[in-house]
């Protein structure tokens, strides 16, 4: 039998979580979880003696290329066309709240 999701719970873990849950998402949240542990109980039925244990979703490999050292630009030339500068870095707007 899976696990029963209660309330008292689910306070615990929107407490952990920083979250809140009042009424009717409070409801919907139990029953989705109820739901998805009920999921997982019935995979722990399947007979999977014998199946080897998957750590990786793909066998494919990533077939990277060889880094390269190639010319880079110098700073100078990088801040040459720069709108703004201020001595080795670009001068942009800001961007992030105050």
């Amino acid at each position: 039998m899976a696990p029963v999701i209660t309330e008292s719970t689910v306070d615990k873990l929107a407490h952990l979580a920083r979250l809140s849950f009042e009424g009717e998402s409070k409801q919907k949240i139990i029953k989705d979880l109820n739901n998805i542990l009920g999921f997982v109980e019935k995979l722990n039925e399947l007979d999977t003696e014998g199946v080897p244990a998957l750590t990786h979703i793909s066998s494919e490999i990533n077939n990277l290329r060889e880094d390269k050292v190639i010319q880079n630009i110098t700073r100078e030339d990088a801040l040459k066309n720069a709108p703004k500068k201020d001595s080795f870095y670009f001068r942009v707007p800001k961007v992030i709240g105050e």
